[in-house]
């Protein structure tokens, strides 16, 4: 552990060390971020991240945070929970709720519970009518390095009143260590996703990636000159046991499959990075519920109740292949 930063606030960030099963990773009080990753034999972070506390102090793109209680958008920030309408912060556009609002998860600092070489515990308790949110939702977030090179990351929450629940972790992947992720290739295990407005908001629509520029079925390169990507694929209708979704492999070797409990994953190409990134060095894939979930009858439901647990496991596992 060591001390990172101090908040204007005089709140002091930590951070903390994690080895095991071929990685290392250094994570942050800040949000949980995870601000650095490394696979043994690669001598470069795998994730983007900032080496001072003031640049993610004054980032707004999200990096390595985990991001809730409501990860991607709601329009207009506003929707019904059992039966009852609530206006929320609209953090993004001046209209729309963005990752839980202005003072997210992902601005919070959380307390650690628990640290061993290879694993990590925290937990944020997020107070009732927070940036809206009904009920006070108690939040655990586990990192854990597990035997061949997979970081799990695990969100467990409960809740005293009806509420959303919807947490995503918000790395931005680079597996060459270069300054963009232009020679990376993707798969996403994903028949449909969600077409979305000019202002990112999900239309309604499911649409089938057959025939579009978000057919990653098969591994393939990252055109960003034939779409810009912000979307959520389909890869289920409900939350599933934890199984494999996507793969992403780097040109010098180094690929990364992603396995998941969630019924979404967000596929953003970082074109709006800040903070002496450029657009396109990272690449985000955040397992979750269906963004605008709330709003959609026909999408899976993101509600927590009262005696219910919310729990998400994401696994990322990385290797690499001699060239």
């Amino acid at each position: 552990m060591q001390v990172f930063g101090v908040t204007p606030d005089g709140q002091a960030i930590h951070s903390f060390e994690l080895t095991g099963g071929g990685l290392t990773a250094r994570v942050l009080t800040l949000g949980g971020a995870l601000q650095d990753l490394r696979l043994a034999g690669v001598p470069y972070s795998l994730v983007l991240g900032f080496p001072d506390l003031n640049s993610y102090l004054h980032s707004k793109a999200y990096i390595g945070a985990n991001v809730g209680r409501f990860a991607n958008r709601i329009a207009h920030g506003r929707a019904s929970i059992a039966g009852q309408t609530y206006q929320f912060d609209t953090n993004f556009l001046g209209k729309h709720l963005l990752h839980g609002g202005s003072a997210g998860a992902d601005r919070q600092v959380w307390t650690v519970t628990a640290h061993a070489e290879n694993t990590l515990s925290l937990q944020l308790v997020l107070a009732d009518g927070e940036m809206g949110f009904p009920g006070e939702l108690t939040v655990e977030l586990h990192y854990r390095l597990l035997p061949t090179s997979t970081l799990e990351v695990e969100f467990i929450a409960t809740t005293n009143a009806p509420t959303l629940c919807n947490f995503a972790h918000h790395s931005y992947f680079n597996l060459d260590g270069t300054a963009s992720i232009q020679n990376h290739q993707l798969q996403i295990a994903a028949n449909h996703y969600l077409p979305v407005d000019a202002e990112a908001i999900p239309t309604g629509a499911i649409a089938a990636v057959e025939n579009t520029a978000f057919d990653f079925r098969e591994l393939k390169p990252i055109n960003w000159q034939q779409a810009q990507y912000d979307h959520n694929f389909c890869t289920a209708d409900s939350k599933q046991a934890l199984r494999t979704v996507a793969h992403l492999q780097g040109r010098h070797g180094v690929g990364m499959t992603l396995a998941t409990t969630e019924p979404g994953l967000q596929l953003y190409d970082g074109q709006y990075l800040d903070g002496g990134f450029a657009a396109h060095a990272g690449l985000a894939l955040e397992p979750q519920a269906w963004p605008d979930a709330p709003n959609h009858a026909h999408f899976p439901s993101a509600e927590l109740l009262p005696g219910q647990v919310y729990r998400q496991v994401t696994r990322y596992s990385f290797s690499q292949a001699a060239l």
